[in-house]
């Protein structure tokens, strides 16, 4: 049977789900995202059957998922985990990777002290769904003191129009532990609606270093990304984490850092490309709740057709957390004439001896660097690329995952091939 503290969750987020309406979401009085297109009864959690191997899975999934070694591999595919995998040797260590589900059954005295600590099923009518309706999700949990060197992937994967994925990750890295956990967002290209309402939330403990990286690519359908992604640093660990977009009908997503004790540091480098009509609306946090802490936080964006980015940054610094050290920078491309993009850092700080600085551009390729690079016999096309791809370099890079950089890197340059008259066009009337 399932743990009862799950059930008392699942019964009290269904109630709140049913209480509140579909929302519409306003910031700063004049960026909307609205859910009015989206048919929500017509979507349902479909299941399927496990999977024999990495071949079974269509190529959007294999390319995240890689060829590299990994410790550990979880795929839910709608509404069922197809794959779970675990190196023998970690297991023998007390490695857990597994479902969500299946650690509920096995291993509540793991979950309990952590399942929902950071999110709460009283944030909005999808926070609620995805408490009250999960099913399958990840768990992966890293005892103290234990080092695992191959990433641990985590990969959702919608590949059928009309469905509904309710995901839920947690992971667990203990005392002085080190972990990388990847976790890869991926759809085929369909036409239809298809929805992942998704929960993430990640402890580190005390001297711990972990390492997370994001990768969301929805493909072509319209896929509705409605998520709540959130990491606590505990005292003396250090959490990197590069969230990176790169397609999505709408996506609106809250990616949450909490510095949570003395000594705690974060390095959060995210990057976003949309483009059609493709709707991003981010919202990340970098909060400091205990004195002596660090991070830095770095935002790049590029927009192409007719899509629409918000990207809004908090530095929130709360009382007690004094001689905390933190910036936040966001930058966004344009692409073309019809792309519209917000980029807005802002501050709260409650508290005196601290440094916290902010800053926010809106741009647009530099025509004169175009005309420089053709001189040296370069083509306008090849040069275009060459600057986007070299913008967005800096967030790559702090990957440090050779694989999925290059993916990155390949993604880029398709959507930049993909949009190239445009561009082009637009550079030249600047």
């Amino acid at each position: 049977m399932p743990a009862s503290f799950v059930e008392e969750i699942r019964s009290a987020a269904l109630a709140r789900y049913e209480s509140e309406p579909i929302p519409n979401w306003r910031r700063s009085g004049f960026w909307t995202t609205s859910l009015r297109g989206l048919d929500l009864d017509a979507l349902e959690p479909r299941r399927y059957e496990p999977i024999a191997g990495r071949e079974d899975l269509p190529e959007v999934a294999r390319d995240a998922i890689g060829e590299q070694e990994r410790a550990g591999l979880i795929v839910q595919r709608g509404a069922s985990t197809i794959a779970s995998v675990l190196d023998p040797a970690l297991a023998e260590q007390g490695v857990i990777v597994c479902s969500l589900e299946q650690a509920v059954e096995e291993h509540p005295e793991l979950v309990e002290p952590y399942f929902m600590k950071r999110l709460s099923y009283e944030e909005g009518k999808f926070s609620a769904a995805t408490a009250a309706f999960w099913t399958g999700g990840a768990f992966v949990y890293v005892p103290d003191g234990v080092v695992v060197a191959d990433p641990i992937q985590v990969l959702y994967l919608i590949d059928e129009p009309g469905t509904v994925q309710y995901a839920h990750t947690l992971v667990v890295i203990g005392e002085n532990a080190e972990a990388y956990v990847r976790e890869a967002c991926v759809a085929t290209d369909f036409e239809g609606q298809a929805l992942h309402a998704g929960a993430f939330e990640m402890y580190c403990a005390a001297g711990s270093n972990a390492r997370l990286s994001h990768y969301q690519d929805w493909g072509s359908g319209e896929v509705h990304d409605i998520s709540v992604k959130r990491v606590e640093i505990g005292r003396d660990a250090l959490c990197k984490w590069v969230p990176i977009h790169l397609g999505g009908h709408l996506t609106k997503q809250q990616l949450d850092i909490i510095t949570a004790e003395q000594g705690s540091d974060m390095r959060h480098s995210g990057l976003y490309f949309t483009q059609g009509t493709e709707h991003l609306d981010l919202f990340t946090t970098d909060r400091k709740e205990q004195a002596n802490t660090t991070g830095d936080t770095v935002w790049k964006g590029a927009l192409t057709g007719a899509s629409r980015a918000s990207y809004e940054g908090l530095i929130e610094i709360i009382p007690g957390a004094t001689n905390s050290h933190t910036y936040l920078q966001t930058h966004s491309m344009l692409l073309s004439p019809k792309a519209k993009a917000d980029a807005i850092p802002s501050l709260i700080v409650e508290v005196d001896n601290v440094s916290a600085s902010h800053g926010g551009t809106v741009g647009e390729i530099d025509e004169e660097l175009v005309f420089y690079m053709m001189t040296r016999g370069v083509a306008r096309q090849e040069a275009v690329r060459i600057l986007v791809e070299g913008y967005f370099e800096e967030v790559v890079q702090r990957l440090g995952d050779p694989q999925l950089e290059e993916l990155c890197r390949r993604r880029i340059s398709e959507k930049i091939l993909a949009a190239k008259d445009t561009v082009a066009e637009f550079i030249a009337q600047r």
